[in-house]
């Protein structure tokens, strides 16, 4: 399927509804409005073709944008489109979701996770915590820098309550994703989330809430799950 056809796709499976939703989320730029799901339906047109990928990424809409994210090979990313990616990414779900799986999944995971999370760019911060997140989710244990992600929980733990509104939300998550899937610092990841408490995020006209870290790894124990990884972080 060619470009053109995939945005006139895209734009028929867009709604009014879904549009509203991601305004209310906080959405930028230009969208048809075209729902998750609805948008892996599409993923077997542009898969294998990574060309494709990269040049719905570089329309500028959030749906093809997005559509990208679930299509392209990360594997074959080049840093250098990975830093546009993320200059581009203009809201949360593109940074914290599309941007942060892909570059979680390249061979430039860390590098990028280290250098974002420094970033004074509210979104490109995001898209560096939810980067090592997604890392720690698909990386074995044996393979993790340990002592980097206690300094990083320290950090989370410091100056979480003073971070820019979205960075504390995915702080908190990191928080929630070591104690989830780094068996080795399950007791600290619960120990930061005891003094981080509730984080307060300004997440727009929504219903959506912060989840409480402590409550939520805690869940997550209860299904055995701790220690578990996943397969891919792409969705």
């Amino acid at each position: 399927m060619k470009l053109d056809e995939l945005m006139q796709k895209l734009e028929e499976l867009g709604s009014e509804q879904t549009k509203k939703t991601f305004m209310n989320h906080g959405a930028k730029g230009t969208f048809f409005g075209v729902k998750v799901g609805d948008l892996k339906k599409l993923v077997k047109y542009v898969k294998k073709d990574q060309e494709l990928a990269l040049t719905l990424y570089n329309t500028g809409n959030h749906d093809a944008m997005y559509l990208a994210g679930l299509s392209v090979n990360p594997k074959l990313m080049e840093k250098e489109t990975l830093q546009e990616w993320v200059k581009n990414a203009n809201w949360y779900m593109l940074a914290e979701y599309t941007v942060a799986s892909v570059a979680a999944e390249s061979n430039y995971a860390l590098e990028l996770a280290r250098e974002w999370m420094r970033s004074e760019v509210e979104m490109t911060s995001v898209a560096g915590w939810s980067t090592y997140s997604n890392y720690l989710s698909i990386t074995p244990d044996e393979k993790l820098d340990l002592a980097e992600i206690r300094t990083l929980l320290k950090q989370v733990e410091t100056t979480i309550h003073s971070e820019k509104n979205r960075v504390r939300y995915v702080m908190n998550n990191f928080v929630i994703c070591v104690g989830a899937y780094v068996l080795d610092l399950y007791e600290e990841a619960i120990r930061v989330a005891g003094v981080i408490g509730k984080v307060h995020v300004d997440v727009g006209n929504t219903a959506c809430k912060v989840p409480l870290a402590t409550d939520y790894i805690k869940k997550i124990e209860q299904r055995d799950k701790i220690g578990v990884k996943k397969k891919t972080c792409i969705c």
